[in-house]
């Protein structure tokens, strides 16, 4: 089933942010597990870690949009979350039996298994390209009509508060290069502005690290401009 996108982008989006940084770790590691050689036993056990931090990624994601927001999409409109929370257990069990093929390769990797474990996570990818395309259409037709941007806010900061340190930077490290330079930039201006100079230190540098020079450069300069203020 398709949706057209909502007219209004530019109302506080809880789903594209993190979204962005899903699709650019999925399509990274199923290109990294696809030309896996498996006689490189470093290869092999770089790529496998960084599967299991992508699938314990993706169950957290789903765990916390059903905790967080599905409840305030039903109380709005009631059955409008039920579809994709149904998608979410189907995400759960399979993300339990790619963690299973992770270890397959672990203990015998083959270019049997390793083709198999591939393929899993193609399906798995597929799937979610189009689930999240639902939630950014339709759950954001439902939160938007319903709630305004500070509930939505409060949202999002809800699931940033449920993350550990060390998942809100497996996030980071991808989301920052999947935004586009204005919306990484208003992102990290966000964080300055949050934290101290120190821990943001600490997140410019995972930053440093992900983009290339003209990405990097892009968001230095934005940082050293003040915002612009509308009227």
């Amino acid at each position: 089933m398709s949706h057209s996108p909502p007219a209004n982008h530019a109302r506080v989006d809880v789903y594209a942010p993190i979204h962005r940084a899903l699709r650019l770790y999925m399509s990274a590691m199923l290109a990294r597990v696809g030309a896996l050689d498996v006689a490189d036993a470093r290869e092999v056990s770089s790529v496998l870690d960084q599967l299991d931090a992508l699938l314990g990624m993706c169950r957290h994601h789903a765990l916390i949009e059903n905790e967080i927001l599905h409840p305030e999409i039903e109380a709005a409109q009631p059955g409008a979350a039920q579809r994709v929370h149904g998608e979410h257990m189907h995400h759960l069990q399979a993300i339990v039996a790619l963690e299973a093929e992770v270890v397959a390769v672990r203990v015998f990797p083959s270019a049997t298994q390793a083709l198999r474990l591939y393929r899993q996570l193609a399906l798995f990818v597929a799937e979610n390209l189009e689930h999240m395309h639902i939630e950014e259409t339709a759950h954001n037709e439902v939160l938007w009509a319903a709630y305004d941007d500070a509930a939505i806010a409060a949202l999002e900061q809800r699931i940033v508060a449920q993350s550990t340190p060390d998942q809100r930077a497996l996030v980071l490290r991808w989301m920052t290069p999947a935004l586009p330079p204005h919306e990484r930039t208003q992102r990290f201006r966000v964080l300055q502005a949050a934290m101290p100079a120190a821990a943001f230190d600490g997140l410019l540098a995972i930053a440093r690290e992900v983009l290339d020079e003209r990405a990097w450069a892009k968001l230095e300069a934005g940082l050293a401009h003040e915002p612009e203020v509308a009227a």
